[in-house]
C-alpha cells in the first residue's frame, strides 16, 4: 500500500484537500455568516464531493506525470523512480484511468446536481490539461509552469465557484444582486492569485533542480533556454512581484490593528526574502530542492492566513469563530 501512496504523492493530496477545506470553512464561511447564513454544514455534501473529485484527478495527474517521465526521472531521481522499478507502466496507466475517471465522474455529478456548466467545464479542462502537460507541455518553455500554476489557482477558485452555484441553486439569480458574490470572489480570488504566483515560483525552482535530466531529454524549460543565472534573475523578479502584491493587499484589507500586516510581513514576506537568498547561494541540486520545499512552506503559510482572516472577520462583525466562541 505504501508504494501506491508514494505514487500518488499522498502528502500533496492532503495538502490540496487542506487548502480547499481552509478556503471553504475559514474564508467563505465567515462571509456567509455576516450575511446571515449561519452554518457551514449546510449543503456541505457538495463541498466534500468537490474535494473528492479534486483529489482523485490530482492523484491521477501525478501517476500520469510519472508515466511519461520515466526516462527523465531515471536521471534526476533514480532512487525515487516508481514506474518500472516498483510498478509496471501498464499498471500505472490503469491506475491513472481509474483515478482520473472516478474524479471526473464525481466532478460531473456535482456539476449536474448544481446545474453548473462552469464546474463541469473546470473538471473536464483540468483532466485534459494534466494529460497534455504530462505528455508534452511540461517540456516546453514557460507554458508547462503556467499550466501547473493555473491548476493550483483553479483548485482554490473552484471552492468559491461551488459556493456561488449552491446559493444560485437555492435563491436563483437574485443572489447575484447582493454583495455576496463579489465579496466571495474578491477574497477567494486573492488566495487563488497567491497560489498561482507561489506555485509558478516553485515550478521554476524545480526546473533548475531537474535541469540535468531535462537537458538529456531535450526539454525546453526556462533553466535550459535561459541558463541558471538568468532564470535566477527571473525568480528574484517574481519574488519582488509577490512581495509588492502582498504589501498592496495588506494595505487594502481594512481590519483594525496590525495583526494582518504583521502576519504577512513575518510569515510570508521575510521568508520570501530568505528564499531569494537561498536561490542566490544555491549551486547544487540538493540546495535547489531545499529551496523548492521552502517555497511550498511559504505557500502553506500564505493559505493559513485564512484563519487570521476568519479571526479578523469574527472580531469585526461579532460572529462566532468556527461556531465555537466570540472574539473580543
Amino acid at each position: 500500500m505504501t508504494k501506491y501512496f508514494r505514487l500518488v504523492r499522498l502528502p500533496n493530496l492532503i495538502f490540496l484537500a487542506a487548502i480547499q477545506i481552509l478556503i471553504y470553512f475559514a474564508v467563505i464561511q465567515p462571509i456567509m455568516q455576516i450575511h446571515g447564513f449561519e452554518s457551514a454544514q449546510q449543503n456541505s455534501t457538495y463541498f466534500w464531493l468537490l474535494v473528492a473529485a479534486s483529489v482523485l484527478i490530482c492523484a491521477g495527474g501525478y501517476v500520469l506525470n510519472d508515466y511519461f517521465d520515466v526516462k527523465i526521472d531515471s536521471i534526476n531521481k533514480p532512487d525515487k523512480l516508481m514506474i518500472t522499478n516498483v510498478i509496471s507502466k501498464k499498471s500505472a496507466m490503469f491506475i491513472y484511468q481509474i483515478l482520473s475517471g472516478a474524479g471526473l465522474i464525481a466532478g460531473l455529478i456535482l456539476a449536474v446536481l448544481l446545474k453548473s456548466f462552469t464546474l463541469g467545464f473546470i473538471f473536464i479542462v483540468t483532466v485534459g490539461l494534466l494529460w497534455f502537460y504530462s505528455a508534452s507541455y511540461k517540456r516546453q518553455f514557460i507554458i508547462g509552469n503556467l499550466i501547473v500554476a493555473f491548476l493550483s489557482a483553479i483548485s482554490v477558485l473552484s471552492v468559491g465557484i461551488l459556493k456561488m452555484a449552491i446559493l444560485q441553486k437555492i435563491f436563483g439569480n437574485l443572489i447575484f444582486e447582493t454583495h455576496i458574490p463579489p465579496m466571495t470572489y474578491l477574497y477567494v480570488g486573492g488566495f487563488a492569485v497567491f497560489a498561482f504566483l507561489t506555485t509558478w515560483l516553485r515550478e521554476i525552482i524545480k526546473d533548475i533542480e531537474d535541469e540535468p535530466g531535462d537537458r538529456e531529454m531535450e526539454c525546453h524549460t526556462m533553466a535550459i533556454k535561459w541558463g541558471i543565472t538568468r532564470t535566477k534573475i527571473f525568480i528574484y523578479m517574481l519574488i519582488i512581484l509577490i512581495i509588492i502584491a502582498l504589501f498592496v493587499c495588506a494595505k487594502l484589507i481594512s481590519f483594525q490593528g496590525t495583526l494582518t500586516f504583521r502576519y504577512i510581513l513575518i510569515g510570508i514576506i521575510i521568508p520570501l526574502l530568505v528564499l531569494a537568498y537561498m536561490i542566490f547561494s544555491a549551486k547544487e541540486k540538493k540546495e535547489f530542492h531545499q529551496a523548492a520545499t521552502f517555497a511550498k512552506v511559504i505557500m502553506l503559510v500564505g493559505i493559513l492566513y485564512s484563519l487570521i482572516f476568519y479571526f479578523e472577520i469574527a472580531k469585526m462583525f461579532k460572529i462566532p469563530f468556527f461556531d465555537l466562541f466570540f472574539v473580543k
